[in-house]
Formats: structure tokens, C-alpha cells, sequence
């Protein structure tokens, strides 16, 4: 029933029409239709399906955000369109790790969470560790529902965890970052992890466990202690700087770039540095490379050879050649992604 109200918010949502987009959730529940269906399989299924068509590149960007603001503002309205919900359940703040701006997810969980009669407390996009343990002094609630879309947010996520923890509140993860069968949620400690809105509602339904207390982040990731992660951190700029240097050599074509393709190509090798960097936090390898296989995919839909990203490895080896984890992973993701490319 619901794939048909799916089609129109699409429809909606993609000729830039709020006006539409409203009428597509009221007449949904004027249907039948239950209000976590909308919210999750019609409104979120349609904003899972903008994020898929900008990545085949067949939206824009600026497609891409205003389909996204207007199914923020459906959702905004969407506690209007109904009843006021009995809160008779637990109490849960449902935030997002500092520096996500990815706040879809959380803002759907945190709707159902409200339909099922939680107390909910919605703090939004990038809320600091420390802001949220405030709130958590001053309000007590049951649990955190943390959520991450970018696995880049994982150290920040690692911190937030381990805080919320010492004050004595357990923590739900949940998001693409924490990974599809939630591994890293798991590896950094959170109480609990879910799939989903509707597997995190179910899980909240009874109390979490306890929190661990009194351990560090070091004691979940024992390989950080050869500070490979941090040193790469902290040189990131050089060697992004570094290996642009490189290329030019490397890839003569690249001295003709325009200013805004030499931002975009600097944009690239920043975004794989962070993910070697994120990736050595979490001792993975498949993270990295599976970063790097999605990039190409990307780069290749927007008609630019993804072959480009294999001087890049080569360079960025060559910088980091006293750190052995991090010379690892990049072998790892040339060898995926020469494979991928022949």
C-alpha cells in the first residue's frame, strides 16, 4: 500500500514541490496508512533513494539537498498530523555524533520513538560530546540513541560513547557508519546497536544493560597505542598537499586542471586520508577498501576514470613509508581496486 504514496513523494520531492510533498503524507494517513509506515517506508524510503540516484549520478547536488530539506520539512510536520502520542515509556535523547550532519536518520527514529510513546528528547545534527553529557546530567534519561552516517564520525563516536557511559547512561548506535552488521558499534563499546528505526524502538522497549565504567578508549582498540592513527590525523593537510605535488608529475594532465577541478582532486585525496586514518582507528581493512571501491563507482558515474585513484595510493605509500599498518591498508586498496579496474 505504501508503494504508491512512495511514487508521489518521489515524484514531489524531486520537482522541488513542498506543497506536494505535505499532501502525499496527509493523504497517506487519510488512506490507512499507519504513521510509522510513512515515516519509515515512504518518507525515509525516499530519501534512501535520493542519496542512491546522486551517487549513480543521476540527480545533482542541489537536487539532491532540496529533495532533502523538503522531506525535512514533511517531517517536521509530521507530529501535527496527528494525535498527540500518550508518552508512557522510558526516556530516550536521541542525538547525532559531533560532526554528522547526516540528521535524517535520527530525526525518523526519533519520531517512531515518539509514536510509541517514548519520551523523547531530539537534539539534531552534531551535538559535542560534552553538550550532550550536560543534557544528560540535567534531564537523566534511560539511554542515548547515537547516530552516525559517515564512518569518518567513528573516533567522535568512539569519545561520545565512552562518556555517555561514565555518566552512567547505555548508548544504542545505529547509521551506515557503525557498519551493516553493526561491527563497529560493537568494537566500540555501545550497549546495543540496530539496523534500523523500528529494531532500535523494539531494543528501547526494554532497559539496556548497564554501561561498562571505569575503562578507556585504549582499552577497546589496544592497536592505537603505536599512534599511526594520530600522526596521520595530524599530518593530513601535508599529505594531501603532498601527494596533489605528486600527481602533477605523475599525471601531466593534471597541470591543466581548471581551479575548481584541482579543489575537487584535493577534495579526493583528503577524503582518502581520512578514511586511512578512521580506518586505522578501527583496525579494519575492509573499511578502507571498501571506501575506495565506492569512490571509484562514483568517480566513474561522473565520467572521470577511477584508474586516477591508483597514483594516489602510490604516493600516499611512499609518505607514509615508517607506518607499517597504514602501508598495509593502501596495499590492500590498490590490490581491490586494480582488480576492480581491469
Amino acid at each position: 500500500m505504501t508503494s504508491e504514496y512512495f511514487e508521489r513523494l518521489w515524484q514531489a520531492v524531486t520537482a522541488g514541490d513542498e506543497y506536494a510533498a505535505g499532501d502525499v503524507a496527509v493523504s497517506a494517513l487519510g488512506a490507512g496508512v499507519d504513521a510509522e509506515s510513512v515515516l519509515l517506508d515512504v518518507i525515509g524510503g525516499v530519501q534512501h533513494k535520493v542519496g542512491l540516484e546522486w551517487a549513480a549520478n543521476r540527480i545533482t547536488v542541489a537536487q539532491e539537498h532540496a529533495a532533502t530539506a523538503i522531506n525535512d520539512r514533511v517531517l517536521a510536520s509530521f507530529g501535527y498530523m496527528l494525535p498527540r502520542p500518550r508518552a508512557n515509556r522510558s526516556r530516550v535523547a536521541v542525538a547525532c555524533v559531533d560532526g554528522e550532519w547526516h540528521a535524517m536518520p535520527a530525526r525518523l527514529l526519533a519520531e517512531v520513538l515518539r509514536l510509541r510513546g517514548f519520551r523523547v528528547d531530539y537534539l539534531g545534527a552534531q551535538v559535542p560530546a560534552p553538550h550532550l553529557v550536560a543534557h544528560l546530567h540535567r534531564t537523566g534519561p534511560d539511554a542515548v540513541a547515537l547516530s552516525a552516517s559517515l564512518a569518518t564520525r567513528l573516533p567522535a563516536a568512539h569519545a561520545t560513547i565512552t562518556a555517555c557511559q561514565a555518566a552512567a547512561t547505555p548508548v544504542i548506535a545505529g547509521g551506515a557508519a557503525f557498519g551493516p552488521d553493526g561491527r563497529y558499534a560493537r568494537l566500540l563499546g555501545a550497549d546495543a546497536w540496530a539496523p534500523d528505526a523500528r529494531a532500535a524502538a523494539d531494543l528501547l522497549a526494554a532497559p539496556l544493560p548497564r554501561p561498562r565504567t571505569g575503562h578507556q578508549p585504549l582499552d577497546d582498540l589496544p592497536h592505537l597505542a603505536d599512534q599511526e592513527y594520530t600522526l596521520v590525523s595530524r599530518t593530513s593537510g601535508r599529505l594531501v598537499k603532498n601527494v596533489m605535488a605528486g600527481l602533477e608529475t605523475r599525471v601531466p594532465a593534471m597541470r591543466e586542471y581548471t581551479l575548481r577541478q584541482r579543489q575537487h582532486a584535493a577534495e579526493d585525496i583528503a577524503h582518502i586520508v581520512e578514511y586511512l586514518a578512521v580506518s586505522l582507528y578501527v583496525g579494519d581493512e575492509e573499511l578502507f577498501t571498501g571506501f575506495l571501491t565506492w569512490t571509484a563507482e562514483i568517480l566513474e558515474a561522473r565520467q572521470v576514470p577511477a584508474v586516477s585513484l591508483l597514483p594516489a595510493l602510490e604516493l600516499l605509500r611512499g609518505q607514509l613509508h615508517d607506518f607499517p599498518r597504514s602501508q598495509a591498508l593502501l596495499d590492500a586498496a590498490h590490490t581491490r581496486l586494480r582488480d576492480t579496474l581491469t
